[in-house]
C-alpha cells in the first residue's frame, strides 16, 4: 500500500478556507495525497455559507466529515498550504510549504465566496498534478 502525503490547510480559525480546501482535497485527490485543515484558534462550527455552497456546488456535507480543529489536533504532515492569513500564518514543521494568499469570504456575499472556492479547487488541483509529477519533492 503507497503512503500517501499528508497535506494540511492551515488559517487563523480553521472554519472556511482551510475546511473548504480540506474537503476539495479529500473529494478530488483522496488518491494522491491525505488532506487536513487546523488553526491556531477554532470556532465552533464550521462557517455555514461554505458549508452550503460546497453542498450546493459539489455535493460535499462537510459537516459530516469535517470540524474545527487545532494545529496540535492533526498529525504530523509533509506540506502545509497557508491560505492567507493578512496577519501572522500559523506555523507547522513540514517538508514543503506554500501560501495561496485567499481572501477571507466571511460576512460577504455568495460570489465572493464562489470566487474563492473556485480558485480552491483550481488549486487544489494543481498541487495534486505537481505531486503526482514530482514537482514537490517530499
Amino acid at each position: 500500500m503507497k503512503v500517501l502525503p499528508k497535506v494540511a490547510f492551515v488559517c487563523v480559525h480553521n472554519s472556511c478556507r482551510s475546511q473548504i480546501a480540506e474537503a476539495l482535497g479529500k473529494h478530488l485527490a483522496n488518491y494522491t495525497f491525505e488532506s487536513f485543515s487546523a488553526g491556531t484558534e477554532v470556532k465552533d462550527k464550521i462557517n455555514q455559507d461554505a458549508v452550503r455552497l460546497v453542498s450546493d456546488i459539489y455535493g460535499i456535507n462537510m459537516e459530516e466529515t469535517q470540524h474545527s480543529k487545532l494545529l496540535s489536533d492533526i498529525p504530523q504532515v509533509d506540506i502545509v498550504i497557508t491560505m492567507g492569513c493578512n496577519v501572522s500564518c500559523p506555523t507547522l514543521p513540514c517538508k514543503y510549504r506554500e501560501d495561496w494568499g485567499l481572501e477571507d469570504p466571511s460576512g460577504k456575499r455568495d460570489e465572493e465566496y464562489i470566487k474563492i472556492i473556485e480558485k480552491i479547487y483550481e488549486n487544489i488541483l494543481q498541487l495534486k498534478r505537481r505531486i503526482e509529477i514530482n514537482e514537490i519533492v517530499i
